[in-house]
């Protein structure tokens, strides 16, 4: 190696082709991220203030989306202040430990769209038994576990790239630091490294989705036992919103993580990785809001009781 000079700053080329549009898509991804938290932080705050929503499934909600404003808050900000700067560099540092975030946050996201369908599937297929097996004590320990783990799993590959010799080019074609786009910066063997990247893709991907999946054929079969159709369509709309943020969410994330070949199309990752940063954390409150009928009771009680204490906010 004495005949490299050894890298410990990347440069993070982000959107740089699309230079003429740079402030325009800063005032862009800036609205979207303040909508993003704007929505997700209401939906925190009626879960922890109204009584009607103090249940296992507001509670899983809650903490997803508590999940999406740090997903979102580990990339953005990043992202703004390069579209603004031409000093787009980054230490080795702080690539490792935006990509140790961003990933061990994501894990923990699939591992919470699981354990929310486990809870569909035990109030529609078990609704008898849920008050006791999903009471407070179990929802608690099951958020921790998805934390414990999804932290937990991405500390040795993290670790790992820190032994990694980096001795030029150091130019990251992407808008944060990305697992693939460093490794392929390394002049060092990282097939071990990337084998177990692929297997925590495989793991936290497809497993999880694996298990969503089978929780939903299982909670159709029982929907299909329900008598009337009113109850049919009161069981589906309990699931529908969690069902969509599910094809959000895994469907951009096979395409970069585990589909073959995924370092060969950088700009379209680029594109895609969007959704997950970006598009999805800002989609998902308005989902789980207009599809929820008694999420919308508690915002439309709230902004009464707001409206009657200010009479002039009224007229």
């Amino acid at each position: 190696m004495s005949n490299f000079s050894v890298v410990r700053e990347f440069v993070l080329l982000g959107f740089s082709h699309l230079h003429e549009f740079q402030i325009l898509l800063f005032a862009f991804i800036l609205l979207i991220y303040v909508l993003t938290l704007l929505g997700n932080l209401t939906i925190i705050t009626l879960t922890c203030l109204d009584s009607r929503l103090h249940s296992p499934m507001y509670f899983f909600l809650c903490n997803f989306s508590f999940m999406e404003v740090l997903v979102t808050s580990t990339v953005v900000p990043r992202m703004l202040a390069d579209l603004l700067s031409t000093h787009k560099t980054m230490s080795l540092a702080e690539c490792l430990t935006q990509s140790f975030f961003y990933f061990s946050l994501g894990s923990t996201n699939f591992l919470i769209l699981t354990v929310m369908a486990f809870d569909r599937y035990m109030a529609i297929c078990r609704p008898l038994h849920y008050p006791t097996i999903m009471n407070n004590s179990v929802c608690v320990k099951l958020v921790v576990l998805c934390w414990v783990v999804g932290f937990l799993s991405i500390i040795s590959p993290t670790l790992q790239k820190t032994r990694l010799w980096f001795c030029g080019p150091n130019v990251i074609d992407h808008y944060f630091c990305d697992s693939a786009p460093l490794l392929k910066l390394s002049c060092s063997d990282t097939r071990h490294i990337e084998f177990m990247d692929f297997f925590l893709s495989l793991l936290f991907v497809l497993a999880t989705m694996l298990l969503i999946v089978v929780s939903y054929v299982l909670i159709v079969a029982a929907v299909l036992h329900i008598p009337s159709s009113s109850g049919r369509r009161k069981a589906f709309s309990t699931c529908a919103s969690h069902l969509t943020v599910v094809v959000l969410g895994y469907g951009s994330a096979i395409f970069i993580y585990v589909r073959p070949g995924k370092g060969h199309s950088t700009h379209l990752n680029k594109v895609v990785a969007l959704m997950t940063s970006v598009v999805t954390p800002f989609l998902n409150p308005f989902i789980f809001t207009f599809r929820n009928e008694k999420v919308k009771e508690v915002i439309e009680d709230m902004t009464k009781r707001i409206l009657v204490r200010d009479p002039a906010a009224h007229r």
